[in-house]
């Protein structure tokens, strides 16, 4: 494992998902989201990169 697969971020879903695509809601609950203004941690891996990157615009990452 690398280094940054032990650093963790945090992740906010700031707008809902209402009226978005049928993927972007798929995404968004695999990230473990279920409503708005939730946070959600994980680990700083490339699969979950770009599933924030599909994303970005519901999300906010804090870190």
């Amino acid at each position: 494992m690398t280094k940054t697969a032990n650093k963790q971020i945090k992740i906010k879903l700031v707008k809902s998902l209402i009226g978005c695509s049928e993927a972007q809601c798929k995404v968004a609950k695999a990230l473990g989201f279920t409503k708005k203004d939730q946070v959600v941690e994980h680990y700083d891996s490339p699969v979950i990169m770009g599933m924030v990157n599909k994303i970005s615009h519901l999300l906010q990452v804090i870190e």
